[in-house]
């Protein structure tokens, strides 16, 4: 009972949650491609991208660790045991997965991103199942991966039988699913850690952690950016909380509600990318091309059915109206 009283627990708060942290995540890939303009990082400027990646993260390590700390009234300090996750969360989830995603939107659209980078989905049950035994392959599983990658392979070609059709360059599309594959990794280890570390601190100290490194190495190989205008500030701090914001709310819901409801409403994350991305990219014709909605529907759906519960909710867990 004293769940179902927990303002969490509620279907319009849950949905309404979810939504908003998808929105964040959505507003990712256009947020970079703005700020490549604002910042004045051009497409080949590797060390600019890198910095510009490491700032963001380092503010969103701060803001993790300050919104953790206060929910759990105390300041989550990070155990000695702990360094080797961090280490390795920072490695993947921030590093390398934003290495990756970074260089990819240089080169294609937010549309395009969005779309792509939903398969991490995907690949993540791949991991689950054949990397890291955490759960058994079902039809459920396979069909709803068949359909979202299909929805990968179709944006990809662009409707066409050639699988090139669509453009495909490994700086873009292949960054785009190496950073997918990047982050799947990375969740599959933030599950494995979280049985023996907290979830939270972990992910405030290797988001910190991480942009430090990547602030680090953007500088040393000259990268730069240039604060050309008043936006530039609300527009870093932002970033920071896109990861920051939308972390800790998603770690919130999962806390006080059966993972499989929180999951499935993560099919909503393309969607928003692609929509957000239209609004401020002007993208609107590549995103509401036929070929992009129904690589859109099919990623989304895939998402979907990969997550959904079909089984009968256990009335402790079930959540309240």
């Amino acid at each position: 009972m004293e769940q179902k009283r927990n303002v969490w627990t509620r279907l319009p708060v849950v949905i309404l949650t979810a939504v908003f942290c998808c929105t964040l995540w959505g507003s990712a890939s256009p947020a970079i491609k703005i700020g490549y303009k604002l910042f004045e990082v051009a497409a080949d400027d590797t060390a600019s991208r890198i910095l510009f990646a490491g700032i963001r993260f380092t503010i969103a390590g701060v803001m993790v660790i300050i919104a953790g700390s206060l929910l759990a009234h105390r300041f989550l300090k990070p155990k000695k045991s702990s360094a080797g996750c961090i280490a390795a969360l920072a490695a993947t989830q921030t590093v390398l997965q934003y290495i990756f995603f970074y260089m990819a939107l240089a080169h294609i659209s937010g549309v395009r991103g969005s779309i792509l980078n939903a398969a991490n989905t995907f690949f993540a049950i791949f991991l689950a199942v054949a990397v890291f035994h955490f759960e058994k392959l079902n039809a459920q599983k396979v069909i709803g991966a068949i359909i979202g990658f299909s929805g990968v392979v179709l944006i990809v070609s662009g409707g066409s039988l050639s699988a090139l059709a669509g453009g495909f360059t490994l700086q873009g599309e292949g960054a785009m699913l190496l950073a997918a594959f990047v982050s799947a990794l990375a969740g599959c280890l933030i599950k494995l850690f979280s049985a023996r570390e907290d979830p939270v601190t972990l992910s405030g100290w290797q988001f910190f952690f991480g942009g430090l490194v990547m602030t680090a190495i953007g500088l040393a190989f000259g990268g730069r950016l240039v604060w050309s205008s008043a936006a530039c500030l609300p527009l870093i701090l932002y970033m920071g909380f896109i990861s920051a914001g939308a972390y800790t709310l998603w770690g919130i819901l999962l806390k006080y509600n059966p993972v499989s409801t929180v999951s499935t409403l993560g099919f909503v994350n393309p969607i928003m990318g692609v929509l957000l991305s239209a609004l401020f990219l002007n993208e609107s014709g590549e995103a509401f091309r036929a070929s992009s909605v129904a690589a859109l529907a099919l990623v989304s759906l895939g998402i979907f059915i990969v997550n959904f519960h079909w089984e009968k909710r256990d009335e402790k867990t079930k959540i309240s109206d």
